[in-house]
Order: C-alpha cells, then sequence, then structure tokens
C-alpha cells in the first residue's frame, strides 16, 4: 500500500474544492489496493453542513459496494477528521484512516480527542498521521490567508 500516492489523490481532490472556493479538503477511499470512491468539501456550494469530504466519499463508496460496511477500506484525508467524520468512519466501520494535516481546533483522530480509537465503541480504527502533512498544512493556510486578506478589501 502507498499511502504517499493516495494521499496525493486526496491533495488533488483538495485542490478541485479550492477551485471552487470550498476549504481544500479531500478524501480518498481505497478497497484492496484499489479507489473506491472520491470527494472533496462541498459545504458552501451545497449549503449542507454534512457535505465534508468523507462524508460524500464514505456515502459514495456505500454506494459502489452496495452496503454500509466498508470493513476493509483504507480513508484518505488531508486534514483530521472532525467530530462527524469521525463518527461516520467509525459507524461505517472503515478499517484505516490516513491523514495529512493535523487540526488542533477539531481534529478527533488524536489531536484534539481521539473518537476513532475510543475503546468504549465497539469498533476502532488504525490511524496514520502526518502524511504529506506539510502540503496539505500549506494548502489549508494559504487558502485561510487570501480568504482573510479578501474579507479585509
Amino acid at each position: 500500500m502507498n499511502d504517499q500516492y493516495y494521499m496525493n489523490m486526496a491533495i488533488k481532490e483538495a485542490k478541485k474544492a479550492r477551485e471552487i472556493g470550498e476549504v481544500p479538503i479531500g478524501a480518498v477511499i481505497v478497497l484492496d489496493d484499489e479507489v473506491i470512491s472520491t470527494a472533496y468539501n462541498l459545504r458552501e456550494k451545497e449549503q449542507r453542513s454534512i457535505a465534508h469530504a468523507e462524508i460524500l466519499a464514505i456515502d459514495k463508496a456505500c454506494q459502489e459496494l452496495e452496503t454500509w460496511r466498508l470493513e476493509n477500506a483504507t480513508l484518505y484525508v488531508t486534514l483530521e477528521p472532525c467530530p462527524m467524520c469521525a463518527g461516520a468512519i467509525v459507524l461505517s466501520r472503515i478499517k484505516r484512516v490516513v491523514y495529512g494535516a493535523a487540526d488542533p481546533k477539531g481534529g478527533c483522530a488524536g489531536t484534539l480527542m481521539n473518537l476513532l480509537q475510543d475503546e468504549r465503541f465497539n469498533h476502532q480504527v488504525d490511524v496514520l498521521s502526518g502524511v504529506e502533512a506539510e502540503a496539505c498544512g500549506k494548502m489549508l493556510s494559504d487558502f485561510f490567508k487570501e480568504l482573510r486578506t479578501r474579507k479585509k478589501k
């Protein structure tokens, strides 16, 4: 399994979000070394609070595989999952999450809290953090810098 390869695919998804004015977060779900789904944030475009890249990718993967159980899948995402996405990951039984940039304000894969590996749930997820972290973090910080600059004008 090539984590950097798939994370770079997630980065390409994040760039699609940025092109349409969305927060640049991308996700890719892989099963048996095959890409099952890809997605990027659409919260602003769709005006839906749940239109996060991870949720959209999980939904597409479930439709593609015709099951809600993604038991042996790996989710690659450019930013550490939030509480909502972490919950969806646990509930969909994803085996592994690989993320790029940590999220100190909302990350639920070990930074702010760790919902993905909480033993009180009936499913725990393997987590690998920091894959292409610099590229993922820079993309986000550049986006928010430009946003603040535009708002000042």
